[in-house]
């Protein structure tokens, strides 16, 4: 099962992407967590990282579209694989097409989380109190001033790869703002269907 979870920051796909892990035995990859582990290895993509980073710049698209090439041939990818974080641009989203079709696999879902803007800054700003409440750092993502920024950033970038995911017949939504457990349902039933219908070709 190679899935892509979709939706701006805050709706809840990390949590989501960790229940599939558990349940289907599949790696969550994130780009963050693909950087880290390709720079702390040393593989030759690792170090051309590290010495953009070093310098203080933005890792470019072809250095992230290697580093997840290069983590989706590792063997717990080999049942599939949950991308959480990536493809961000449409260009990316191209270039994971091309590294599937090149290894003769494909995508099974692209699954977005839709929510309310409003209620997603209200979600934000309580997550932030309650740390602040319970004495923790707020964390950096759930910073209500960065926030906004953060939410226009991915309407710029990211939100056009619903109509590019859609056009492609791989795109359904859930409803973001429910409960985690009904958005876990609403994912398993959807999965559901997709190995269905895969059996049937």
């Amino acid at each position: 099962m190679r899935l892509i979870l979709l939706g701006p920051p805050g709706a809840g796909k990390g949590t989501q992407a960790q229940r599939l892990v558990e349940k289907h035995g599949i790696p969550q990859l994130s780009t963050g967590d693909m950087l880290r582990a390709a720079v702390k290895a040393g593989t030759p993509v690792g170090l051309k990282a590290k010495a953009v980073m070093d310098a203080g710049e933005l890792v470019s698209d072809e250095i992230v579209n290697a580093i997840v090439a290069e983590r989706i041939d590792q063997k717990d990818c080999r049942k599939g694989f949950i991308l959480d974080g990536y493809p961000r641009t449409l260009q990316q989203a191209d270039a994971v097409g091309k590294m599937l079709t090149k290894r003769k696999r494909k995508l099974d879902a692209v699954i977005e989380l839709v929510v309310d803007d409003k209620a997603l800054l209200g979600r934000i700003a309580k997550r932030s109190a309650d740390a602040r409440a319970a004495g923790q750092p707020v964390r950096k993502d759930d910073d209500p001033e960065v926030f906004p920024e953060r939410l226009r950033e991915y309407y710029k970038k990211t939100a056009p790869l619903t109509g590019y995911y859609y056009a492609k017949k791989l795109l359904t939504n859930v409803d973001g703002m429910a409960s985690i457990d009904d958005v876990t349902d609403q994912i398993g039933r959807i999965l559901k269907a997709v190995k269905k219908t895969a059996k049937k070709k």
